[in-house]
């Protein structure tokens, strides 16, 4: 017997099982996951309306909402294919993105549709617009128009599970984004591997801090539904808003990138101690220093579970929760362990190779490129088989992220291969060197890039955001990192910022930072 795996499952279990129990908490709107699935049969239908048939993009652009979240089931019940879109991009890359899938329907939310009004015009394959809130420029209000559908049960289109389900692309900073192919079952063996490690029950309530446009918000929209769990939604990143939800809703738990929860870091010392005991808060991202695991645990008294991954494998690999072996040892090794990428998940081969293919020593000191072997895989580039061919070689897809391996078997990511810096000769990880910096208890944020040098070629240069109430100078902070680091590693040069750039995720944007030191060279490395 054949029984496809196809993510609309994740939802009929939530109906059969927790029809009754409130699946959303969207600001005032609450919604049983009954009433969820009788809008979802309501979207399918509009959407067959539409014309939107097995293998057609459905484009989104809306924060974490209630129609964002149901969009994924009622695109699915039409067999299309669910394309989210980044809400910080600018008219053109939308233009690219909706002309590139050949998107045929968009649904836009009120707030954002500034941002594509000039360019849908020049979308040639899109027939439909929707607004997530009133009708404008002719364009149909999305509460009315799937209000006028029926509430009945929706005869699906027959899927097979090797069918696309999701178009991703990414950020596209070395040039146009590229469209990352996921079929339900890459999409719904993730579920699978990730409910397990990330211990998700019904008794969870997840904040959906993280944009659900983001690799699918992590898989979290299938695996948190499939279990009853109830989801409050959060359209904008604003730390006081998030304690407020976490305290109001007793949330369990939280998906989002080192940048926001150290911004929740930031909030909480005005805040009751008793905040949100219990919280289990996901992070993945830049690698962080073992110190801010030990504020994250200490002073929240959250649990804090590191995972990595990627767009192109669904996106979850590995995650460093404590194995049973290791749950004794002191506190400042166990903050260590969290902070690395940690062991495979359930269903992924995760290795570390160097440049002949050949696994690195687990000694914490050699290092290679981070490689996987999993069903999760991108089935590839959306009309682009060359970057398709470069990802994927010889049945693994190589991450272009570097780690070493400790004797434990843990993956620790010492930097992407572009973020290496080079110094006359000596590889330094950017990484390491911003370990140092977060280190005093000065500094907010830091990100360290390599900036031409005459003599070395490139040298490690800094730039700093400083906590409220700090002062410190260039030459302080180059002193501080050298006690700590071999001289050659620390930063040569710091420059001071309020802020810096990051993706709507919360990455730190490396690439825009780099690009104003090498603005006078043909290429950005020496």
């Amino acid at each position: 017997m054949h029984v496809p795996l196809v993510l609309t499952d994740f939802l009929d279990r939530a109906v059969e099982l927790y029809g009754d129990k409130v699946a959303i908490i969207d600001d005032e709107k609450r919604l049983t996951y009954k009433q969820l699935g009788d809008r979802v049969n309501q979207l399918a239908r509009g959407l067959k309306e539409f014309g939107i048939e097995k293998g057609d993009k459905v484009a989104y652009l809306a924060p974490n909402t209630t129609e964002m979240l149901e969009g994924f089931y009622g695109v699915y019940s039409v067999g299309g294919v669910m394309t989210p879109l980044n809400t910080r991009l600018k008219p053109a890359d939308y233009q690219f993105i909706l002309t590139h899938s050949e998107s045929k329907a968009l649904f836009v939310d009120e707030e954002l549709y500034p941002l594509v009004q000039p360019i849908l015009p020049k979308v040639p394959h899109l027939k439909h617009v929707v607004i997530h809130g009133n009708t404008r420029d002719g364009h149909r209000g999305y509460d009315e128009w799937r209000g006028s559908f029926s509430r009945e049960p929706f005869s699906r289109a027959e899927l097979e599970e090797t069918d696309i389900a999701s178009l991703l692309y990414t950020s596209g900073t070395t040039g146009d984004p590229k469209g990352v192919l996921l079929t339900h079952r890459s999409n719904y063996l993730h579920a699978l591997s990730s409910m397990h490690h990330l211990r998700v029950t019904d008794q969870d309530t997840l904040l959906h801090v993280l944009p659900m446009f983001h690799v699918n918000g992590w898989g979290s929209p299938f695996y948190y539904t499939a279990n009853g769990a109830t989801q409050v939604m959060l359209r904008k990143v604003d730390p006081e808003v998030i304690l407020d939800k976490v305290e109001k809703h007793d949330v369990t738990v939280m998906h989002m990138a080192p940048t926001v929860l150290n911004m929740l870091l930031e909030s909480y010392p005005d805040r009751d101690r008793s905040t949100g005991k219990n919280i289990r808060v996901v992070i993945a991202g830049s690698a962080p220093p073992p110190a801010f695991v030990r504020k994250v645990e200490e002073n929240l008294k959250w649990e804090f579970i590191q995972v990595y991954g990627m767009t192109e494998i669904s996106p979850l690999i590995t995650t460093s929760i404590l194995r049973s072996s290791e749950q004794d040892r002191p506190k400042e090794e166990t903050y260590r362990l969290k902070a690395k990428a940690g062991y495979s998940m359930i269903g992924s081969r995760v290795k570390v190779v160097n440049e002949l293919g050949e696994e690195v020593l687990h000694d914490g000191k050699a290092i290679g490129e981070i490689v996987t072997r999993t069903n999760t895989v991108m089935e590839g580039y959306y009309k682009n088989p060359e970057a398709t061919n470069q990802t994927i070689r010889e049945g693994w897809l190589h991450t272009g992220d570097m780690a070493t391996v400790d004797e434990d078997g843990y993956i620790e990511i010492v930097d992407r291969m572009k973020d290496v810096i080079i110094s006359g000769g000596e590889n330094i990880s950017s990484i390491e060197v911003e370990g140092a910096l977060y280190e005093h208890d000065g500094v907010l944020e830091a990100a360290v890039v390599a900036i031409p040098h005459e003599r070395w070629g490139e040298v490690p240069h800094a730039v700093v955001v400083l906590r409220d109430g700090h002062i410190l100078t260039e030459q302080d902070l180059i002193d501080f990192t050298r006690e700590k680091l071999a001289h050659f590693k620390a930063p040569k040069s710091i420059t001071f910022a309020k802020e810096l750039p990051k993706t709507a995720s919360g990455k730190i944007q490396k690439v825009v930072i780099r690009k104003e030191f090498w603005k006078d060279h043909d290429r950005m490395v020496h």
